[in-house]
């Protein structure tokens, strides 16, 4: 999926095409519900979150109200295929042409990703519906509840300098969103796909480690080598933040 560094109005066909993969949420059924936790157990601290006003500015169309799952118990990382070399003030910009293109060419409701970030580690809300609720996303092809999507802005193939500002808020951002579900970010977890374009037929429960690269859940080189070469790091920092030291590797029903 490397698109390359397109000018102009054909950048915003790179940052739609980048988004393959991702569904409308209307199409997803909802996961079989698990008895409540202790969600307080290891809750992390919230990051400082950019809200979507920041970015959407003017840009915002009319869309149906936000949908929503009973918790998010998984993350799908990914990448937006799109130039690395920016300036982190140019960010907004940057996720403002991702959310046109998805909107207008693609003709989804909202952008599909629940978070953005930067590479100096600024965290963006994306899907509208409340940072701290499980918002229905459109990020990843049968895996969509229950989960979160978190994009890194950039291309992460083989070979590509992943900033360590992005991966500490990374880490952040899942601690503190599968403690609220006190999900530990090493586990592995119970997801019911509900589409057959991804890996997995519709219905079967694919057991998936609760922070996962989007080529997990749909056949893509998302989120790039590089950055899926520094997931082992991120869960084990992200469980560090969650005050862990034992790993919980048994799957979540």
């Amino acid at each position: 999926m490397l698109l390359g560094c397109l000018p102009g109005l054909v950048a915003v066909l790179v940052l739609t095409l980048c988004a393959r993969g991702a569904e409308r949420p209307a199409a997803d059924r909802l996961a079989r519900p698990v008895p409540a936790r202790d969600a307080a157990a290891h809750r992390a601290p919230r990051p400082r979150i950019v809200p979507r006003t920041v970015w959407l500015g003017a840009a915002a169309r009319v869309q149906p109200p936000p949908r929503y799952d009973d918790k998010v118990v998984a993350v799908f990382l990914h990448h937006t295929d799109s130039p690395s070399a920016y300036d982190c003030a140019d960010a907004p910009e940057i996720i403002r042409r991702l959310y046109a293109g998805q909107t207008g060419a693609r003709q989804w409701d909202d952008i599909g990703y629940n978070f953005l970030v930067d590479r100096c580690g600024t965290i963006y809300e994306g899907r509208a519906g409340g940072t701290d609720r499980p918002v229905t996303g459109a990020h990843t092809q049968g895996f969509n509840h229950r989960t979160a999507g978190i994009a890194a802005l950039g291309t992460f193939t083989e070979g590509a300098i992943v900033p360590r500002a992005m991966t500490d808020a990374i880490a952040a951002l899942v601690a503190w969103k599968l403690g609220l579900a006190n999900i530990d970010p090493r586990a592995g977890v119970r997801l019911v796909s509900s589409n057959s374009l991804s890996r997995y037929k519709a219905g079967t429960t694919a057991i998936l480690p609760a922070l996962s690269g989007h080529d997990a859940g749909f056949m893509t080189s998302c989120p790039g080598a590089a950055l899926t070469a520094r997931l082992p790091e991120i869960r084990e920092q992200a469980a560090r933040l969650q005050g862990r030291t034992k790993a919980r590797l048994t799957a979540i029903p």
